[in-house]
């Protein structure tokens, strides 16, 4: 029988976060986040309808690995890139690069957040770590979707938590990928329609983009989502012997 492999050394496991760390410093000190802006995009739309018309799918690709490249540094921005892939791609296509960028880029910073952190946070956390994780897992899918749905939390830190709380590769991923999707849409059909704000001269706002109505639809699909969850509870409490 082979013994088991010695555990990695802790600056291999945290080299990851570092470069992740030191490529998102880089990231601002040369001021590229200067460019995630509505006169940047502006500015540079006949650039990029120049560039989709010669690239198409391949320049949806591009789109889709720098968008990916964003989430897995956390760098902001999301929602304007988001609004700039539904301008140069549409509403449809749009989504489709926007929930693949994310989602891979989203399984990457969870990925590194478990093999670099996991074990040794949930080492240090105790018994009540594993009750949490027990819990979490049990209906892991409907509570990432509700998060995912809704953003009551920052995007970084939903890809984060679930690490910690040993959910599923396979479980984050479909989560990230079916949540995310109706916002990204939101955003993008917004975005679709940014050739027409640009040639108005008219201001444009984010705050503008979901709407009161948009956001009562989040919140619904999100209940929907809990539904397997009280079924479950419900399910459990008529299964229980009466005292």
């Amino acid at each position: 029988m082979s013994a088991a492999a010695p555990p990695r050394p802790v600056w291999r496991r945290l080299l990851p976060v570092a470069v992740l760390a030191v490529l998102a410093a880089l990231f601002f000190a040369f001021g590229l986040h200067r460019y995630l802006t509505f006169e940047a995009l502006r500015d540079n739309r006949a650039l990029l309808l120049d560039w989709v018309a010669e690239y198409g799918a391949a320049a949806g690709l591009g789109y889709a690995a720098i968008y990916a490249a964003a989430v897995a540094l956390s760098l902001p921005g999301a929602a304007f890139m988001t609004l700039a892939g539904g301008f140069m791609f549409g509403a449809v296509a749009g989504t489709i690069y926007t929930v693949a960028g994310a989602t891979a880029g989203a399984a990457a910073i969870f990925l590194i957040a478990r093999t670099a952190l996991g074990d040794s946070l949930r080492a240090r956390a105790g018994p009540w770590m594993a009750r949490l994780e027990e819990g979490f897992r049990g209906d892991a899918l409907s509570y990432l979707l509700v998060l995912r749905l809704v953003p009551l939390f920052p995007f970084w830190l939903v890809n984060l938590a679930p690490a910690l709380l040993g959910v599923r590769t396979g479980v984050f991923v479909l989560a990230t990928a079916v949540g995310i999707i109706p916002g990204t849409f939101v955003y993008c059909l917004a975005g679709a329609g940014l050739g027409g704000v640009f040639d108005s001269g008219e201001a444009f706002s984010l705050a503008g983009v979901l709407t009161p109505e948009m956001i009562a639809g989040l919140v619904g699909l999100a209940l929907l989502s809990l539904v397997p969850v009280a079924y479950k509870r419900i399910k459990a409490r008529r299964a229980a012997p009466s005292g």
